[in-house]
């Protein structure tokens, strides 16, 4: 997120230039990244029309701001995401992480931002895989 704008003096280093070994001024910008949390993963099979999903696996409690994100009105809903999956039994998390193993060409990290931790008034997070 792009908290403002300054700049810097730096030397440049291009051999060949006028301006060679000379102290130039240019504008930098400030981006202020949260903290994330890996809440799950994705496994993926290839298949002759590209990559397919096998299976998502998801952490077993998972925060207010990432689950206010599957709600367009947090306040008036019921807040019921993932509280039936968080219930399932280890042993099911388990068989599907052999399988994601076992068949799974490539898997990739679900994770999601950190909001509280910025002072922004935002506080739905971001997911991204």
């Amino acid at each position: 997120y792009k908290a403002g704008m300054t700049h810097i003096v730096r030397q440049v280093a291009k051999p060949g230039s006028k301006m060679n070994k000379k102290e130039t001024v240019e504008a930098v910008t400030i981006i202020e990244t949260p903290p994330m949390v890996v809440v799950g993963i994705v496994g993926y099979i290839r298949t002759p029309r590209g990559l397919r999903t096998l299976t998502t696996v998801w952490a077993s409690h998972l925060d207010d701001s990432l689950r206010r994100r599957f709600y367009k009105n947090w306040y008036r809903s019921k807040k019921k995401a993932f509280t039936k999956y968080a219930k399932k039994p280890k042993e099911s998390k388990e068989r599907e992480l052999q399988r994601m193993k076992k068949y799974c060409t490539t898997i990739r990290l679900l994770a999601h931002t950190q909001f509280p931790k910025l002072n922004l008034r935002q506080k739905k997070a971001h997911l991204m895989e």
